[in-house]
């Protein structure tokens, strides 16, 4: 008995989608949204290929730790120095946030 194989026979190979919604990226899925006037890429980032990597998010301002699945945002003009790792609630909060300094306990208020 041969092997099994699950592979498509014939017809049209899929193609991705360009609209607005989620289109298969090389990375996993990527979505477009709006915020602040702008458009955004988004993309998903899961806890296999975060590992050993840390980041910052701008949300909430504490670090993603090395394995957790999280959030890739950046503007649609913007390049690879413009990407922003989110923590996924935070990224789904951020309408709601406000901007506020972020200090110490002791530092002066100017």
């Amino acid at each position: 008995m041969s092997p099994r194989h699950n592979r498509p026979r014939g017809g049209a190979s899929p193609t991705p989608s360009t609209g607005g919604g989620d289109s298969p990226d090389r990375y996993g899925l990527q979505r477009t949204e709006s915020w602040q006037g702008e458009e955004w890429l988004v993309r998903q980032v899961s806890g296999a290929s975060a590992q050993g990597k840390r980041y910052r998010c701008p949300g909430c301002d504490q670090e993603i730790p090395s394995g957790v699945p999280h959030v890739v945002a950046w503007p649609d003009y913007g390049g690879v120095d413009d990407r922003r790792h989110w923590h996924k609630a935070c990224w789904n909060a951020k309408d709601r946030r406000t901007t506020q300094v972020q200090r110490s306990r002791n530092a002066p208020r100017h």
